[in-house]
């Protein structure tokens, strides 16, 4: 396996990590039995990093990791990395009320968090999105109490922009953003990008298939459940969708001549965008994953790379890519 490094601060992980949301909330049901056969098959391919939050089926996800994690094998285990989210605020519904980034929320969420993880301590801990009325300050200053604690290893930053990026760093080392970066996706390359490696920060890419978007499986007449928030949005609605999958069928010609899948020309153009950048893939399923992992078994050249920027320019995608109550919430977005 191949690896990379988070920023000049953080972790040593595999050049791909596994994010585990879809694993128990928000794309439909899920297999539970699959899903930890899925989290034992990347251990065993080398992939060190799981991704999580906390509020991924209210607890559900970290359980899940726990139970992958007791039942993997001891040398599996032990060079397994927990990169946890914190801080959105649930209703008994699976509605999403706000964000807690204060002090003492901080401390509790992470509490609960160890011992649902059966765990002494968080590799990567992050609030999944900026509380606007806490100072970043004030959160990144909690985080960095339980660093000194040993409760947590790192600490991160998820959806947050270039300005907040410096605030939080002067306060404590950070170790990576996570955020969505993708073909289809690249807002972060005008500002967040650069001034995360001024920084020395590393790039947890989330989304790097766009929710299945540019996987290349995703057809136009997909129904979806009533239990997965593709259906709500933007990207997947209408003549948005069309236009969209328009972008996968030129990039489906390009990754055909190269004897690849789509995802895996997807995926494999993230890893190209620098060593400070690892990609999470949010496989389900052992098929998926393996698929995934072909994405490290070639490169793209220059030619490749200018035929994917004609096929798929930046910008192109139509609609944003949550829904608008959702896009209010995203520092990097303001």
């Amino acid at each position: 396996m191949q690896t990379r490094t988070l920023g000049t601060t953080g972790p040593q992980t595999s050049a791909l990590g596994l994010g585990c949301m879809g694993m128990s909330a928000l794309y439909g049901d899920s297999d539970r039995a699959e899903s930890i056969a899925t989290i034992h098959a990347a251990l065993e391919a080398g992939i060190t990093l799981l991704d999580t939050g906390d509020f991924y089926g209210m607890g559900h996800n970290e359980l899940l990791i726990n139970e992958a994690l007791r039942t993997a094998p001891a040398a599996a285990r032990e060079k397994a990395l927990t990169s946890v989210k914190f801080g959105a605020l649930r209703t008994v519904e699976g509605g999403f009320t706000g964000y807690d980034g204060r002090p003492n929320a901080v401390k509790n969420f992470a509490a609960y968090s160890l011992q649902r993880l059966g765990t002494d301590h968080i590799d990567i801990y992050r609030i999944a999105r900026v509380d606007p009325g806490v100072p970043i300050e004030e959160t990144i200053g909690a985080i960095a109490e339980l660093v000194e604690a040993g409760h947590v290893r790192h600490i991160g930053l998820s959806e947050v922009g270039a300005e907040t990026l410096r605030r939080a760093a002067a306060v404590a080392p950070i170790s990576d953003l996570q955020i969505e970066y993708s073909l289809i996706s690249r807002g972060i390359e005008d500002a967040i990008l650069p001034t995360a490696r001024e920084l020395g920060i590393g790039i947890t890419a989330y989304g790097v298939l766009s929710r299945g978007l540019i996987s290349g499986h995703f057809s136009r007449d997909r129904k979806l459940a009533a239990n997965d928030f593709r259906g709500r949005s933007p990207r997947f609605q209408g003549e948005n969708l069309d236009r969209n999958l328009d972008l996968v069928d030129a990039l489906r010609k390009i990754a055909e001549q190269k004897g690849v899948s789509v995802a895996q020309t997807a995926i494999a153009w993230v890893l190209s965008r620098g060593e400070d950048i690892v990609p999470l893939v949010g496989a389900r399923r052992r098929d998926r994953l393996a698929e995934a992992l072909g994405a490290l078994d070639f490169t793209l050249d220059g030619d490749d790379l200018a035929a994917i920027e004609r096929a798929v320019p930046a910008g192109a995608a139509a609609g944003d890519r949550y829904p608008a109550e959702q896009m209010a919430h995203l520092d990097s977005e303001h």
